[in-house]
């Protein structure tokens, strides 16, 4: 949210790059003298003040630019959704609604800053500032009008394409593609302002109209001077967190459910909710426990998780949360329609949390003992025998270089992937994985926000991780067009698969993860034997997918059908969806008979289970 408003705040100080050929150079020649031309030659520092609507919500920002050296920050106050982000010349940083400041270290991150800088500081009209690629793109249309555009790849940065109006050589707008978005800004209402030509209004969107931003600046003032540290990472918050009874440490139980890590938690003191528990996961709650609690939803943000597909996102505020013999104050929850995920979970779902307690506090989470504990971050100093690992962050989710089997990448690390590892479509197409692994099995193995994720299912001989490495994962080499798996910043997805191997210590405010092996360090890494996934679906499973080549399939299965028993175990009464999951992971040769329903007509197949990868 917060680094997709800055882009938009950029509006007044468009640029370009170095190094143009003779076509681009012209045009851009031509764009700065309708623009103002050496009217620009003396800025400085801008400032603005500007109202933004975006997604049911609407406030006001303000942003002060230094056109000389890059620098910029940016702050927001959307209702319920408040916070900033600044870029310092070195350091790209985000602010939450609680005053939080996180480091954004991860690539998407810094080569947008840089884009972000080299606009700022005008390089395309003044190349010495910044060397940039630019070539010219060719002649566009849309509707009547005629641009020029431009390809423009600063040093560090990424490509974005500028176009220029071919009639008035005014900017018109700017494509940029981010990590999974392609975002389109236009500009218009361009007003004088001392000189200088100023886009007074903008509307930011990445293909999805209702959750558009759009930008109606008040104010644009040129100033000489600014704070020395008026683009540093602000210092931090109030305290907000803390232990129950004076305590400095807090232990609790967690159930590990198709892989994920569920923890009572309570809620301006009502509860406990069984919540999900994820590395990068914001504060969510569903619409049936925000109504529970009374309290009031606003906005309808973007929503988006491991499916291509997007989802409505409202906000609210909680004012004690407790986990354990731990607490935090003054919450902000996103609230999203989970309750129909409970189908793909197999349980009903209230909701998640994961980065604000990782935030906050240190943690341990013990796979062996099913334990996590919340440990007083001042004055933390790791003394155990595990392997350091140092992370960066990307929004909310720390990323770690390693590889898989020898080709290097950076990956997130989640527990709430409930699979070994997940290699998104980008790196999977860049390093033809396909031809490498020769896959023989694809079909859905996994669900998020967005809905199913689908992928070819192959073993790798190793996945490492900064120090750390586990042998013969089951891999999915992702085959998603849209979603958080078509990343092009990010070669994996490490879930609990691969995490449950250890007990880790997770200390964010130092940048650093210690691994331990645990009693499962050694255990196979085992992948569906039956060839299909299924979800809750009326009185018992219904079949959502059925691998080609299967033993489900060549036991006749197929995708619709309804599993109303297993070896006479009745669905959902019986037998739960995630101790189905289980029984098809069982010992190669086991025989599920499966009570099946179709079409109104009742039947029997005998599953035998076999390693498909």
């Amino acid at each position: 949210m917060s680094r997709f408003i800055i882009a938009v705040l950029m509006i007044f100080t468009l640029a370009s790059g170095a190094r143009a050929e003779p076509r681009a150079a012209d045009v851009l020649a031509q764009s700065k003298t309708a623009m103002g031309g050496g009217a620009w030659d003396s800025v400085h520092f801008v400032h603005t003040r500007a109202r933004i609507e975006t997604s049911g919500l609407a406030g006001s920002s303000e942003t002060l630019e230094d056109a000389v050296m890059g620098a910029s920050v940016s702050r927001y106050d959307l209702g319920p959704v408040k916070g900033a982000d600044g870029y310092d010349g070195k350091t790209v940083w985000s602010q939450d609604n609680s005053g939080q400041v996180a480091v954004q270290g991860a690539d998407d991150a810094r080569q947008g800053a840089i884009d972000d800088a080299y606009r700022t500081i005008h390089a395309y009209w003044y190349p010495e500032r910044m060397p940039a690629e630019i070539v010219y793109a060719g002649a566009k249309t849309d509707g009547v009008r005629g641009f020029d555009v431009l390809r423009i790849t600063p040093k560090g940065g990424r490509p974005f394409d500028l176009w220029i109006d071919a009639k008035t050589h005014i900017i018109d707008r700017i494509v940029e593609k981010s990590a999974i978005d392609l975002r389109t800004t236009t500009f218009d209402d361009y007003r004088s302002v001392a000189g200088k030509l100023v886009a007074f209004a903008s509307r930011t969107t990445n293909g999805e109209a209702r959750y558009d931003t759009v930008i109606k600046v008040e104010s644009v003032t040129f100033e000489d001077k600014a704070d020395a540290q008026a683009f540093a990472p602000p210092p931090p918050p109030q305290r907000d967190f803390g232990f129950l009874g004076g305590r400095t440490v807090a232990t609790m139980p967690f159930k590990l459910i198709n892989n994920h890590m569920y923890i009572d938690v309570k809620l301006n003191g009502r509860g406990p909710y069984e919540f999900l528990f994820d590395t990068g996961g914001s504060n969510v709650m569903t619409p049936t426990v925000a109504h529970e609690l009374g309290l009031k939803l606003q906005g309808a943000l973007q929503g988006r998780g491991a499916g291509e597909k997007s989802q409505d996102v409202a906000i609210t505020m909680v004012d004690h949360m407790e986990i354990g013999g731990a607490f935090m104050d003054r919450q902000a929850f996103a609230s999203i329609a989970l309750e129909s995920f409970g189908e793909v979970e197999g349980r009903p779902i209230t909701g998640i949390f994961g980065y604000e307690v990782f935030k906050r506090f240190v943690v341990r989470t013990d796979y062996q003992a099913n334990q996590m504990t919340l440990i007083e971050p001042a004055g933390f100093k790791y003394s155990g025998p595990g392997v350091r690992i140092p992370f960066q962050l990307k929004n909310s989710i720390p990323t770690v270089a390693g590889d898989i089997d020898g080709v290097p990448g950076t990956f997130d690390i989640d527990t709430g992937s409930r699979s070994t590892l997940d290699l998104m479509s980008p790196f999977v197409a860049k390093n033809n994985l396909i031809a490498r692994y020769q896959p023989k099995v694809q079909g859905v193995d996994g669900w998020g926000v967005g809905g199913p994720a689908r992928a070819w299912i192959v073993r790798a001989h190793r996945l490492t991780l900064g120090g750390v490495s586990v042998d013969g994962p089951v891999v999915g080499l992702s085959q998603a067009t849209g979603g958080a798996f078509a990343d092009a910043y990010s070669a994996g997805n490490v879930g609990a698969g691969t995490l449950k191997r250890f007990n880790i210590v997770w200390d964010y405010a130092n940048l650093q993860m210690f691994f331990e092996r645990n009693a499962h360090y050694s255990e196979p890494d085992v992948f569906n034997r039956a060839g299909i996934w299924a979800n809750l679906g009326g009185a018992g499973f219904e079949v959502i997918d059925v691998f080609v080549g299967s033993p489900a399939a060549e036991a006749g299965l197929k995708t619709g059908d309804h599993i109303l028993a297993v070896d006479g175990k009745q669905a959902q009464r019986e037998l739960t969806l995630p101790d189905f999951r289980s029984r098809m992971r069982e010992a190669p040769g086991t025989k599920l008979r499966l009570d099946v329903e179709r079409g109104g007509k009742k039947l029997q197949i005998v599953v035998t289970l076999r390693d498909l990868v």
